[in-house]
């Protein structure tokens, strides 16, 4: 077979490289920054913007490792629980060892991939579904958190994580490090799932596991990995969380985290169903969730207004996807 035979064949297989989804996040994106730019004029302008693209880091970059998960046709609810271990395992390594930058990445990254290591074992192995186990491990690693914590606070933490944070340290030319970084992640992902037989594997897995065994896959390893994957990018993750607030940590840091990925990663296209699924549409829908959680701040309106408009969104996500599922089915 020659090589343009090659290149076609490869080009009928491989999904279209930006998916329709994707192009309507990106419309609504700018639909309502400009409708906030009407309403509140400082919504574009650099100190808004920036806090949102620093807040939109975290969440997407652990949604990133949640949609090869959901591709996989799993899900992992604790991710809350463990943000709350990596960011007070490495803040207190931070006060009490005065650990240099490269060491409390380090710190927080093998933290999180332990953590993933633990429900990877336990779903690939143990043959539990993933909702059951990773519900679970939420409630041990929120109690691991709380007793590393103990009876309060985490206090004086340095600046040693600035390089991720919202001050002048923590951006060049005027885009944060942090979401940089995401993007940067996020690429690779995108290739990786796009152009790797290991990437495709995983949504071969997530279309009809027991199909995707017979043709050779190594399923379990596969599944092992997404959540190990997922557990070293909640490592990065919380360090950026970390940077982003006071020199105090308290124990309600990652509460609600999993939600608001959970959120990004369906509103971004990704099937709950499994099978299907882009990093890209999560990055968008990160940075979809997170602007309308500052816009509702930035006009004054009620905290749980957020909450609502992003159901309203995840009930949409859904239901295209849905009709789309069937459409297929009908051909």
């Amino acid at each position: 077979m020659t090589a343009v035979a090659e290149a076609k064949i490869r080009k009928r297989v491989l999904p279209s490289p930006v998916t329709g989804q994707e192009v309507v996040l990106v419309g609504v994106i700018a639909v309502l920054w400009a409708t906030l730019a009407v309403s509140t004029p400082a919504f574009l302008t650099a100190g808004s913007i920036q806090p949102l693209l620093v807040a939109t880091a975290p969440v997407a970059l652990i949604g990133v490792g949640m949609t090869i998960v959901i591709i996989t046709g799993g899900i992992d609810v604790s991710v809350g629980g463990a943000i709350m271990v990596c960011s007070v395992l490495t803040a207190k390594a931070l006060v009490g060892a005065e650990v240099n930058l490269a060491v409390a990445v380090l710190l927080s990254v093998a933290a999180g991939g332990l953590l993933g290591l633990v429900n990877g074992v336990l779903i690939a192995y143990g043959r539990v579904h993933a909702i059951i186990i990773t519900f679970g491990t939420a409630n041990l690693f929120m109690f691991l958190g709380l007793r590393i914590f103990g009876s309060g606070t985490v206090n004086g933490i340095p600046g040693t994580l600035a390089f991720f944070g919202r001050g002048p340290d923590g951006r060049t030319l005027g885009v944060p490090h942090a979401f940089l970084i995401t993007v940067l992640l996020t690429a690779a992902a995108w290739w990786w799932l796009r152009h790797t037989a290991g990437g495709r594997h995983f949504f071969a897995i997530g279309g009809d596991a027991q199909a995707a065994r017979l043709a050779g896959v190594r399923v379990q390893r596969r599944v092992l990995l997404a959540y190990v994957l997922t557990g070293l990018l909640v490592g990065l993750a919380s360090c950026f969380v970390i940077a982003q607030g006071t020199s105090t940590l308290d124990q309600s840091v990652g509460a609600g985290k999993e939600l608001a990925v959970i959120a990004a990663v369906v509103i971004g296209g990704t099937s709950i169903m499994g099978g299907r699924g882009s990093v890209l549409g999560t990055l968008l829908g990160a940075l979809l969730v997170q602007s309308v959680a500052s816009g509702v701040t930035q006009l004054g309106w009620r905290s749980q207004l957020s909450d609502l408009f992003v159901g309203i969104f995840i009930i949409v996500a859904v239901g295209a996807d849905l009709l789309r599922a069937r459409a297929r089915r009908n051909r």
